[in-house]
């Protein structure tokens, strides 16, 4: 049975949900609504935790919790791979078009704020051992972000590597200036030859670090999706690895599995 801050927050959550309660609407005090539910401040406030945690409301200090304006809900699939793969031999013409973020959200090229930093960087002992490769190997480091242009928060923290002597055949995979890639990294790693065999992603969750919760926009309680992805070459090589941070609050990931029939 469902405790009673949890009935509440399912009649908050419902009402949020239902237009009754709009976005940047001030709710109630919480004085108010422990009046209108006939339940203790603290009960009150476990309930509040429970839709501030699912990013329906944000509380302001000093103020009063607040509706939140839905954000632009990211859907993942494990299809964007192909996707991706696909556009590879298109004409940059085509490729310029759109990309994964555009094809995760539904949004357009000219909705989106993109930035891209590259770095210098050595192989730790993790990142050696994914690569095999010894450690202190010099890689490329890519952090990318995209917003949308009417949000303030990105839709990811994207920290992705690469051996640097892999790529550095072609000069402008190490300069940042060349972002967005028409086609992102698959279509980046086919102009020296490599192509994709497989992609696997690691997904777990925790909570958000100060600094992270600061830059995806997360209300107190909502926790991250932490995605390691590793593709792999038709040789079986390591040729890219990625550390992306996903907010739980507007994130969707979807796998769909093909089996082989009897």
């Amino acid at each position: 049975m469902a405790k009673r801050y949890e009935q509440i927050a399912d009649t908050l959550r419902t009402e949020i949900r239902a237009g009754q309660l709009n976005p940047g609407d001030r709710l109630p005090s919480e004085t108010a609504l422990a009046e209108r539910f006939k339940v203790s401040v603290p009960t009150i406030r476990q309930a509040l935790g429970v839709i501030q945690g699912e990013g329906l409301v944000e509380k302001r200090h000093g103020t009063g919790n607040f509706v939140r304006r839905p954000r632009t809900t990211i859907h993942r699939t494990n299809e964007r791979h192909q996707w991706e793969k696909d556009r590879v031999r298109q004409p940059q013409s085509e490729r310029v078009k759109t990309g994964a973020t555009e094809h995760d959200t539904g949004l357009v090229v000219d909705d989106l704020v993109f930035h891209a930093e590259y770095q210098a960087a050595t192989a730790t002992e993790d990142l050696a051992q994914a690569f095999d490769v010894p450690v202190g190997t010099e890689l490329v480091e890519r952090r990318y972000q995209t917003r949308y242009n009417r949000e303030d928060a990105p839709f990811s923290l994207v920290r992705s590597y690469l051996v640097r002597d892999t790529v550095s055949s072609n000069p402008d995979l190490l300069d940042a200036a060349n972002e967005p890639w028409p086609g992102g990294t698959q279509s980046q790693l086919h102009t020296i030859g490599i192509e994709l065999d497989r992609i696997t992603e690691r997904v777990t969750a925790r909570p958000p670090t100060v600094e992270e919760a600061e830059s995806l926009g997360l209300t107190a309680g909502v926790s991250v999706l932490i995605v390691r992805k590793t593709s792999f070459d038709t040789q079986g090589r390591v040729v890219e690895l990625s550390d992306i941070t996903l907010p739980g609050d507007r994130t969707e990931m979807l796998f769909t599995t093909p089996l082989s029939r009897w």
